[in-house]
């Protein structure tokens, strides 16, 4: 299957949410939730991640995570990602309660594919304290990709995590996901970069980027949002309509796309030192706002 097809099927599957002007989103991928040892991306980055999110939360976002949020390729189970960062699986429990969370699934968490690891994992987890089962996301699906579609005007925003653009990541992520676990796992520690990601290998990237701006293109020029390869992207009207939210694993700052009052916009959020010398973290606009409807084709 080529990832025209691949593209093409997850358009079909994808859940359509509907949205108005009013309504509020925000978009972050790649979390990469890890065991917080040092192996764990995610670890470098949890209290940025955590207080964006309580932001978000406060302002009645919806909250979109587009692919990889679990890191279970390195860590054979969720209990013990959820051990590391039950705070920010808490907070997410808070979004999902209120039916603002939207789950995809990516390459590294594509085990969530299956509805019956989805239940597994994240409907429900075993607290040490009680020695009972509790609730997590009662009843919760994990999808491959997403349509928000605006009530007023039609347009269609077509939301996936990207690796249906990369053959190895798709159909032979169990390779890769064993050459991480018996191999680049133990290499990342002396600063070996695992060559099966795109993140991490510019050749790849490109790839990854080229095959999905043809889908785009062939699908007249589709309003497409990815993760992946986690290099943001943000085109200015009148381009190929290919945005990227980046990752949350970037050095010492996450990135993301905010949609709210008709406009998106890329945003970072980074720690940053007052004239007094104080640490707070900051978000901080990269592209837009622009207008979504100027990205609209017919």
């Amino acid at each position: 299957m080529s990832s025209r097809s691949r593209f093409n099927r997850a358009f079909q599957d994808a859940k359509v949410i509907p949205f108005n002007d009013t309504d509020k989103f925000i978009l972050f991928s790649d979390c990469h939730r890890g065991d917080n040892s040092g192996a764990d991306d995610f670890a470098n980055n949890r209290n940025i991640y955590f207080h964006a999110l309580q932001q978000y939360y406060k302002n009645g976002f919806t909250y979109c995570e587009l692919g990889d949020g679990d890191e279970l390729w390195e860590n054979l189970h969720f209990s013990t990602l959820y051990e590391s960062h039950q705070n920010v699986y808490e907070l997410m429990r808070k979004f999902y309660l209120e039916n603002r969370l939207h789950l995809v699934w990516g390459n590294h968490d594509m085990i969530y594919k299956n509805p019956s690891q989805v239940k597994k994992n994240l409907h429900s987890h075993f607290d040490r304290r009680t020695g009972e089962e509790r609730p997590l996301f009662p009843g919760i699906e994990v999808h491959e990709s997403l349509i928000l579609k605006n009530e007023q005007s039609g347009q269609e925003l077509f939301l996936c995590h990207g690796h249906q653009a990369d053959w190895m990541n798709y159909v032979g992520w169990r390779f890769n996901r064993f050459m991480v676990r018996v191999l680049w796992r133990p290499l990342q520690g002396a600063g070996i970069s695992d060559p099966t990601s795109p993140a991490k290998n510019y050749l790849e990237l490109k790839k990854v980027e080229r095959r999905t701006k043809k889908w785009i293109i062939e699908r007249n020029n589709q309003f497409t949002i990815t993760g992946h390869t986690h290099r943001p992207r943000f085109p200015e009207p009148g381009d190929i309509a290919y945005f990227n939210d980046g990752s949350c694993v970037h050095p010492r700052s996450i990135t993301g796309l905010e949609i709210e009052n008709g406009f998106i916009s890329l945003i970072k959020w980074q720690i940053a030192t007052t004239d007094d010398g104080v640490l707070k973290i900051v978000r901080i606009l990269l592209e837009g706002p622009q207008k979504l409807i100027d990205y609209k084709t017919n």
